[in-house]
């Protein structure tokens, strides 16, 4: 059978006028002895048919184009019935191999004439479902109609998309209904760490970096781990005077316990005073300690450059983050206060907003939502009102961009969001507004006009023009649409092009 895609009823051309939900074919029953073309919509397939006149005792051939709806694809796999329901019962014929990716070519001859209602059950690896398809009529046998052609085609006019087009492009379908969406404002914004989030480690003396431990960007820190160690500088003495100094309080530290001994056993015959004692005990302990810090000056000087030692100072993490920047090396000698490393909170994070005073006036109290697109990417990443504080709102207007700074506080991690990203920003306000929203993606500029396209049959579309109210993210509110109207949501710059390149003239191929 030549297909042409004219080849639509009337009917399925008048059903544009009213309303259609999801799964209402786009006809009804055609006229006695007619062929006809029908569209169907379930939850996960869509059924484009078109079908000789149907008689009584007559097979006919019922040329269905399936399409699974989630991800908008041929059905290459699976089974095809198409059901006449009458008084009677069910007359079935079933196909389970299509003839191309998505057409099914089902023979079907009905028994009986009258009126039935008609019934599409697709079973596949995506699930199973009964579609209806509304009403037709069998004649009686021997009847014979007029095919269907394009004088039935009165009303407004189609732009052809066929199903092999569609099943070549990115391309989606939805009905239309209403919703609500938030009103807004929106602007560039920049993702930085919250106050206090963000320190920077210093030496706290003179001396060289440890090469272990060693941090590197990226490193996540626990608070009170030891980020780097630093080695102090022993500043003008040589290695031969420290170890004279180290000998020499060694043998002082010596004499100074024997002299505590022997005071103790005088003071157990009560020879000497407890007070003698004491000093005995005080001038040990300060000898022992500054025999210690000689010890630990011999070991630092001694000690490999870059590596640690008993004489090194630990540089903490003040609390958990991970490190962002490390501005040292192994074995670099420092000053005290020069920065060492920096570290940085995963969260929560700060969004320093743009804005234009009007629409910064306009943010009172705590905001819906917040929905934030990295720059280059177009996956939006949303934040609901209990993850979000207004942190505070700039007191003048930027001279250069015009533009007040807001900055808002979102609970999200630095993962999500690298501190120092660029963002498009959106800030919800509690007001909303209700009528058609459509996703983005449905919109096709057309010479700087909003149009979108209408499928009214399973190869025909209608070019609307339509008005955007307002935006929120991925979705528009628009006015130029009625509930229940089959939207294309993806693909409607393709239809575009191809009623740009068409001549006019019907196209058809063999089926």
């Amino acid at each position: 059978m030549i297909r042409a895609w004219m080849a639509f009823s009337m009917l399925a051309v008048a059903a544009v006028i009213g309303c259609r939900e999801t799964g209402t074919p786009d006809h009804a029953a055609p006229a006695h002895g007619e062929s006809w073309s029908v569209t169907a919509w379930g939850e996960r397939y869509e059924v484009f048919a078109e079908t000789d006149a149907l008689a009584a005792g007559k097979t006919a051939t019922c040329n269905a184009h399936i399409t699974i709806l989630e991800g908008f694809a041929p059905f290459k796999e699976g089974t095809l019935t198409v059901i006449l329901r009458g008084a009677g019962g069910d007359q079935a014929a079933t196909r389970s191999t299509p003839a191309r990716d998505g057409i099914y070519p089902v023979e079907i001859t009905p028994a009986t004439s009258g009126a039935f209602e008609l019934l599409f059950r697709v079973e596949g690896p995506a699930g199973s479902e009964e579609i209806p398809a509304g009403s037709v009529h069998v004649a009686a046998a021997g009847t014979r109609g007029d095919a269907a052609t394009d004088t039935h085609m009165s009303g407004p006019e189609a732009i052809p998309f066929l199903k092999e087009q569609q099943w070549r492009t990115e391309f989606a379908t939805a009905p239309v209904s209403e919703s609500t969406i938030n009103e807004s404002v929106a602007g560039p914004g920049r993702v930085t760490a919250a106050a206090g989030g963000e320190v920077t480690l210093t030496a706290a003396v003179d001396g060289t970096v440890a090469s272990k431990p060693w941090p590197f960007p990226g490193l996540d820190v626990a608070k009170g781990s030891v980020v780097l160690r630093i080695l102090p500088r022993i500043g003008g003495r040589s290695l031969p005077d420290l170890e004279a100094e180290t000998t020499s309080l060694e043998a002082e530290a010596e004499a100074a316990r024997h002299r505590l001994a022997r005071l103790t056993e005088l003071l157990g015959v009560e020879a000497t005073s407890a007070a003698e004692v004491e000093r005995a005990r005080a001038t040990l302990a300060g000898l022992e300690a500054r025999l210690g810090a000689a010890r630990r000056g011999v070991d630092a000087a001694t000690a490999p450059a870059g590596s640690p030692s008993d004489a090194s100072l630990s540089v903490l993490a003040p609390w958990s983050g991970r490190v962002a920047e490390v501005a040292v090396s192994p074995g670099q000698t420092v000053s005290a206060g020069t920065s060492l490393a920096r570290i940085v909170r995963l969260r929560p994070l700060w969004i320093v907003l743009a804005l234009r005073p009007e629409d910064a006036a306009r943010v009172r109290g705590r905001p819906a939502g917040l929905l934030l697109r990295r720059s280059g990417s177009s996956e939006v990443l949303a934040a609901g009102a209990d993850r979000l504080r207004i942190v505070s709102r700039s007191p003048e207007v930027d001279r250069v961009t015009g533009t007040l700074n807001l900055i808002v506080e979102v609970d999200r991690d630095a993962a999500e969001l690298p501190i120092g990203s660029a963002v498009e920003a959106e800030l919800l306000l509690p007001g909303e507004k209700r009528g058609i929203v459509v996703p983005a993606t449905a919109l096709v500029d057309d010479g700087g006009v909003a149009v979108v396209y209408v499928q009214i049959g399973g190869e025909g579309f209608l070019r609307r023009e339509v008005r955007v109210l307002a935006r929120q993210g991925a979705e528009v509110l628009v006015e130029g649409l009625r509930p229940g109207e089959r939207l294309v949501t993806r693909g409607g710059g393709a239809i575009r092009r191809s009623a740009l390149l068409s001549s006019g003239a019907p196209e058809g191929h063999v089926h």
